[in-house]
């Protein structure tokens, strides 16, 4: 490749290569941060550091040419796209899932506990009278499983979904661990 076609062409895809990698690591390492990986925080980490020195240094040695600035910008929206894509393609962590449903909930918990999910259900009381309260701890890929599960039952039960830091002694169905490293949660007897 000749220098003109280089400047105007492979630095700006190089610029926004290098900073769609690194928003995509920063992105995975602040998701890996809030859900306690303290191994794998660090090191995903200094990948990301590593390549942003790449394209912040190529950006600054080449501040009078636009394209390049616009290539950093859009390599950073770029990556923060990718980043959220592929935190959720690794569905890493814990989820709590509560089901509340106005009708009898036995074969729902039933299958639940048959898919290998720990479910702790409640009688409860609703503004519009008695309901059945089920509650779950699981992994964050299991989650669409045990959805399905619960529509195909109580199609129109209240369900609500959030993000679990950590959770011990209980029952949560195993899952090996990502890349050989911990996920924290500590199982009961």
């Amino acid at each position: 490749m000749d220098h003109e076609l280089w400047v105007l062409v492979g630095l700006p895809l190089l610029i926004f290569a290098a900073r769609m990698a690194d928003v995509t690591l920063g992105t995975v390492r602040i998701i890996f941060v809030s859900r306690g990986m303290r191994k794998l925080a660090p090191l995903v980490g200094f990948f990301e550091i590593l390549v942003w020195l790449t394209a912040i240094s190529q950006v600054l040695q080449h501040l009078d040419r636009p394209l390049n600035v616009v290539a950093y910008a859009a390599g950073f929206a770029t990556g923060t796209y990718c980043g959220i894509l592929l935190e959720g393609k690794l569905g890493i962590g814990l989820q709590s899932l509560r089901v509340i449903t106005e009708e009898d909930a036995s074969e729902l918990t039933e299958e639940l506990r048959e898919a290998r999910f720990g479910v702790t259900s409640f009688a409860a009381r609703g503004v519009r009278g008695r309901v059945r309260l089920l509650f779950t701890i699981l992994q964050r890929k299991d989650l669409e499983r045990a959805l399905d599960i619960v529509r195909r039952h109580h199609p129109r039960a209240f369900v609500s979904v959030s993000d679990v830091r950590s959770a011990n002694e209980g029952y949560i169905t195993p899952r090996p661990p990502l890349i050989g490293i911990g996920t924290g949660i500590r199982k009961g007897k």
